[in-house]
């Protein structure tokens, strides 16, 4: 089934329950800077990065070791004109046994090319996923943002090109 909505996959050699705990420590791959519970059922968490994004999610379905979804509850870009891009959109990860290994499909359900943020969404979520949390799952060590971390290359894109 093809849709507009982002979705990255990555294959790991690592267990079911390494990727699923990996993926809840998500303050170990997108950001140092989240406020709030992230593991279970209804936990609410704050992501903010600067002064350039922040957002407020919902974990609305969690099953050990295959899903977690992630609804966003609010959201602010900085450099978009539509403020409501992102709210009611739904993070999803999906974990399965591939062969040998394990898969992490993550989709970002409702995040779609007409939303002015799409480009600059993508490119964030393809390094957080592909990089970051690929890290954190398979050498114990992700990239997430920090207050003292150098902006990433698509958000030093995104800064000259609002200029």
């Amino acid at each position: 089934m093809n849709t507009p909505d982002f979705t990255t996959t990555i294959l790991v050699d690592q267990s079911p329950k390494a990727a699923f705990d990996a993926i809840n420590n998500v303050r170990g791959w997108w950001s140092e800077e989240i406020e709030g519970h992230t593991e279970k059922l209804n936990d609410e968490f704050d992501y903010h990065y600067q002064d350039v994004h922040r957002c407020k999610m919902r974990l609305i379905e969690v099953i050990p070791e295959k899903k977690v979804v992630w609804l966003v509850l609010d959201n602010y870009f900085k450099f978009t004109e539509d403020k409501s891009e992102w709210i009611g959109t739904k993070v999803i990860f999906e974990i399965e046994k591939k062969d040998n290994k394990t898969q992490i499909r993550v989709t970002h359900q409702g995040l779609v090319p007409e939303y002015e943020c799409y480009d600059i969404c993508v490119n964030a979520w393809t390094q957080y996923v592909q990089q970051s949390l690929f890290n954190l799952i398979t050498k114990g060590k992700g990239e997430p943002n920090s207050a003292s971390t150098p902006r990433t290359e698509h958000e030093k894109k995104l800064e000259t090109e609002k200029k």
